[in-house]
């Protein structure tokens, strides 16, 4: 006994095959975000005055903190872009749907590379 369509069955066409992938990835960026959005927090609260700068360009330029950061942002962003694909997928339809997802996507890697190009310049002392 199959579990597909007749018409699904006479296509030859299952399902598409990717939800598994896509839930596993959202999984796994979750499972990143924690320790680093806890490290986050406590180095956060770590700076003395978070009100002047030097001290949190200082507290940026070290290596640990700047590769942190940079990846709490690339699996911040892969995070939200799965999250938001999943929402378009179910609500938008048609052209609008192809449309939002190039715009949505593009928005992420920008987004992701603004940040990370921001540590970069600040942890070299460029900015």
């Amino acid at each position: 006994m199959s579990l597909q369509s007749p018409l699904g069955r006479f296509l030859g066409h299952g399902s598409a095959k990717e939800g598994a992938h896509h839930w596993w990835m959202q999984r796994v960026s979750a499972l990143a975000l924690i320790p680093l959005t806890l490290w986050f927090v406590w180095a956060i609260a770590g700076i003395e005055d978070l009100q002047d700068q030097a001290a949190v360009v200082a507290w940026m330029s070290g290596a640990f903190n700047g590769i942190a950061l940079i990846l709490l942002i690339i699996a911040v962003t892969y995070h939200s872009m799965l999250g938001v694909q999943v929402v378009v997928e179910d609500y938008v339809h048609g052209a609008t749907k192809v449309i939002t997802m190039i715009i949505l996507q593009l928005a992420h890697i920008v987004l992701s590379v603004a940040g990370i190009y921001s540590v970069i310049i600040i942890s070299l002392g460029a900015g």
